[in-house]
């Protein structure tokens, strides 16, 4: 998953054409209108003028082509020129930064690049945020054989790709499940355990001196996730705008994604000393935040309804939020 999404030289996320929108294999919340970008930047202004600091500092990571911090930038210089924001970006690949660096380029010294989340300041005030991150980070998919976890790797057989089961050697971190959904989980149940997203929340929760570390991405509480509509796990492929079971072929060529667990991303900032604010839809999320908006265009009105209704994109996300 790791190479197959972020190899400099095949990964997905690496290809000059685009993989968003309608051309592309799958449309996110910053594809459908700057109106999502807009709606973050009404929220982070509102917290960080409640700051007790005159820096303001908004932390991306995982700005893909660039899209969201221009909504955002651009709202903030328009409805609020008085707020000073410094605009930070955390992107490892030298391909995406080129693509950010030409998308942004009207924002010329508003905007500062790192390399990872260890190159940040050592302790940092404002909001962390991601969209669409953490469930893109690489998962270990586990079985549940005879009463036990197995792993399902991949193996090479013959010129194809294909699954191999082995032993559980390096544990990824499952989760603990009761005796009593232990006695009637049925052979062949499989999860994703994504040691890399909890790391990475870790990471993050550790630089936050004071603000807001936020994610919206797709997930589920831990429990909803050994519900029986998901034996097969929740990782699947997504291919020219359509959901494909063969995570193996086209490797580089269609997405890979896994539910987030956001139990398990919420007890790790906990450890690290966050307080839990809320882990909302993002309907909800939105809809709080679009509240105080009036004046709003018909092109405006329906970009907000593909974000928040449940038939597209308003059921898909959750919204965590988590705060020192």
């Amino acid at each position: 998953m790791e190479m197959a999404l972020y190899c400099p030289k095949i990964g997905y996320y690496e290809r000059e054409d685009s993989v968003l929108g309608r051309t592309g294999d799958f449309y996110t919340s910053v594809s459908v209108g700057p109106v999502f970008g807009e709606l973050l930047a009404r929220q982070f202004a509102e917290w960080l003028e409640k700051m007790p600091t005159t820096e303001h500092t908004l932390i991306e990571a995982g700005a893909h082509d660039g899209q969201l911090a221009g909504d955002i930038l651009t709202w903030l210089g328009e409805v609020r020129p008085d707020l000073p924001v410094e605009y930070w970006i955390v992107e490892p690949s030298e391909r995406r930064r080129a693509w950010q660096e030409s998308k942004l380029d009207v924002f010329a010294g508003k905007v500062t690049w790192f390399a990872s989340l260890d190159a940040l300041p050592s302790y940092v005030s404002g909001v962390i945020f991601s969209n669409e991150l953490l469930d893109a980070m690489p998962v270990h998919i586990l079985q549940w054989r005879d009463g036990r976890w197995v792993e399902l790797r991949v193996a090479l057989k013959g010129d194809a790709l294909a699954w191999q089961a082995t032993e559980l050697t390096t544990d990824p971190g499952h989760p603990e499940i009761p005796s009593e959904l232990a006695a009637v989980l049925p052979d062949g149940f499989q999860i994703e355990v994504s040691p890399a997203a909890r790391n990475w929340w870790r990471s993050a929760a550790a630089k936050l001196q004071r603000g807001k570390l936020i994610t919206i991405d797709y997930g589920l509480e831990q429990d909803e996730l050994f519900a029986p509509q998901r034996q097969h796990g929740t990782i699947r492929a997504y291919y020219r705008h359509h959901l494909t079971d063969d995570l193996l072929a086209r490797p580089g060529e269609q997405d890979l994604t896994a539910h987030v667990n956001f139990t398990d991303i919420k007890r790790t900032g906990e450890e690290t000393g966050l307080k839990t604010e809320s882990v909302v839809g993002q309907s909800k999320f939105l809809t709080d935040i679009a509240a105080t908006v009036s004046n709003w265009s018909s092109e405006r009105v329906r970009q907000f309804q593909t974000l928040t209704h449940p038939e597209h994109l308003g059921r898909a996300f959750k919204v965590l939020i988590q705060s020192r």
